[in-house]
């Protein structure tokens, strides 16, 4: 029954991630249009510098990212079960910040030239953030969120989780501020970082991986620690 429900469950995953990627698309068909030959002639401005440009090939390889999975799997097939389910994690985890990370590491127009700034006021920014800002501050680390304590169950706990982001989070900041990027290093973004990866992670909670799946293997580290 157990082989049922995981092989029933699967199709599922999938119809819903093509459902979500194909509402994406219908939403942002104009803008990813744009930007489409830019990225199409390999062209660095216009394509990989542009949230646009970043998200059309985010889009582009996500069939690579999905076989990539399947691959791992596969490659993966006498370990035993839950295979499928660490090997998505680990590309998601991977397909789904780094491109966030990238948007979020883009240089401003003053770049180099304007000294970093910082913003330790609490929930000073937030305010000032928009629906937009808010929500694209949860999605940075959600995949990792999400994905983490499907991968390893050191990370099974939304208070790890949280750590999680919030390291992660303030290893972007302290970026953004060492290389100058004209952008502002708040602790507001610190904070809705950390939460969009806690909430992901208590999304995905009924696929964490538990402690006595864990195997004997000296190369999984540790969650943030």
């Amino acid at each position: 029954m157990a082989e049922t429900s995981g092989g029933t469950r699967r199709p599922v995953l999938l119809g819903l991630a093509l459902l979500g990627v194909a509402g994406v698309l219908f939403v942002l068909r104009r803008p990813l249009l744009m930007s489409a030959p830019r990225c199409l002639a390999g062209r660095w401005h216009g394509c990989y510098d542009t949230a646009n440009g970043v998200l059309l090939v985010t889009l582009a390889s996500l069939p690579v990212a999905v076989l990539a999975a399947w691959v791992l799997a596969r490659l993966r097939r006498t370990d035993g079960s839950g295979v499928f389910r660490m090997s998505l994690a680990e590309v998601g985890m991977i397909y789904g910040t780094v491109p966030f990370v990238w948007l979020t590491l883009m240089p401003g127009p003053g770049a180099g030239v304007v000294p970093g700034r910082v913003s330790l006021v609490p929930l000073r920014d937030l305010v000032t953030m928009g629906p937009v800002g808010i929500g694209g501050n949860l999605l940075i680390f959600a995949a990792l969120g999400f994905f983490a304590p499907m991968r390893f169950a050191a990370c099974a706990s939304l208070p790890r989780i949280l750590a999680l982001g919030a390291g992660c989070a303030v290893v972007v900041e302290v970026a953004q501020y060492v290389l100058r990027l004209d952008r502002v290093s708040s602790v507001d973004d610190v904070l809705v970082n950390a939460a969009g990866a806690m909430l992901a992670g208590w999304v995905s909670r009924r696929w964490w991986r538990r402690p006595a799946e864990v195997t004997a293997d000296p190369r999984l580290p540790a969650c943030g620690y």
